[in-house]
């Protein structure tokens, strides 16, 4: 399912991949394996979920600033789902025409777009009391989760198929479910935080598995579903990568298409587990969930580098990578790259005497 280490140009010659090699990916062409990962920007003032202007400026700019790929950023199920009351929602109709007009706005400059689905689960912060697998808080600051009911837990299922539903009329090109960073599908497949004793306690994965499988019903047969998951919990007792293996053998099976390999957030670190700082930390896991279940897979941080980042690309670590903190800092990291790495790339004709 790899994208191949070499590409056939039109004289029949064969071309290394690069970071500005197009990308294909069932019914999905990308310009090139640059990602702009979802990162919440906390901006909806009227707390109704509805995207915003910035929103709009912040994700179109990265559209013309030359990223072949936009996940807009966590957006959640329900008001309660939220990290805080000022995140984007998809639960309500009101808020798909506003996401639209970011689409096809992106679209208009060549970039493709994602949307990332979430519930938040136990680290809501600004529900009053928030819902998890297990009454365990967060930490000693955090407050106590309600234990969702069996009912109240297919009850999400539905409400994921329903944001899906209305993601797709968005015109978005893909969906990616977030199951990382210790929100609630996460809080489900991990031993740390799921303490049940009913059925979606029997089987860790079960929770992710109906997600899963709702969601794909709502999607077209050629859009692909990503799920982003941690590889890893820095915490002791906590997972590891041959167990992400796992339950990223039976999301697979359940439908998902590609995977963006992340890692931690559930759960305190300790100071043994703390993660690595170092440039590209997470790219093993990457690779490892990607030669492990033979599919697709984004790497993701530490890779503003843009030489780095195409030396992930040039070893087959990944298929995409997403660059987070450095389109943060500038929404033209694309088009810098190319100019860095002497490729090729399309540049705006109004900023062509720049490069």
């Amino acid at each position: 399912m790899h994208a191949q280490a070499c590409n056939m140009n039109y004289k029949g010659v064969f071309t290394m991949i690069n970071l500005f090699t197009q990308y294909k990916f069932k019914g999905m062409q990308l310009k090139n394996r640059i990602v702009m990962p979802p990162m919440c920007q906390y901006s909806v003032e009227k707390k109704d979920g509805v995207a915003t202007e910035w929103h709009y400026l912040h994700y179109v700019s990265r559209a013309v600033g030359g990223a072949g790929m936009i996940i807009i950023e966590m957006t959640d199920i329900e008001p309660d789902g939220r990290i805080s009351d000022y995140d984007l929602g998809l639960w309500s109709d009101e808020q798909i025409q506003p996401l639209k007009r970011i689409v096809d706005a992106c679209h208009a400059y060549g970039a493709k777009v994602g949307i990332q689905i979430a519930h938040a689960g136990r680290k809501a912060e600004d529900a009053i009391v928030p819902v998890a697998p297990s009454a365990i808080p967060f930490d000693e600051k955090s407050k106590t989760p309600r234990a969702l009911s069996t009912e109240e837990v297919k009850g999400l299922v539905e409400k994921f198929r329903s944001a899906t539903r209305r993601a797709v009329e968005a015109g978005f090109d893909s969906i990616e479910i977030h199951g990382a960073h210790g929100y609630l599908i996460h809080q489900f497949h991990s031993p740390l935080t799921n303490k049940r004793e009913d059925e979606y306690g029997q089987d860790l994965t079960k929770f992710g598995k109906e997600v899963i499988e709702a969601v794909k019903s709502e999607m077209p047969e050629d859009m692909p579903l990503i799920m982003r998951i941690s590889a890893k919990e820095y915490v002791e007792g906590g997972y590891g990568i041959n167990e992400s293996i796992q339950f990223s053998r039976v999301y697979k099976d359940a439908g998902v298409d590609m995977f963006d390999v992340s890692s931690g957030g559930e759960g305190q670190i300790a100071a043994w587990g703390r993660p690595g700082t170092h440039a590209a930390y997470q790219v093993p896991l990457a690779k490892d969930i990607r030669d492990a279940l033979d599919i697709p897979v984004i790497a993701v941080g530490r890779l503003d580098d843009a030489i780095l980042a195409n030396a992930v690309i040039g070893n087959e670590e990944a298929d995409l990578v997403a660059v987070g903190r450095g389109m943060l800092r500038n929404p033209y990291w694309s088009l810098e790259a190319a100019k860095q790495l002497r490729l090729e790339t399309t540049v705006p004709k109004q900023y062509s005497f720049g490069f």
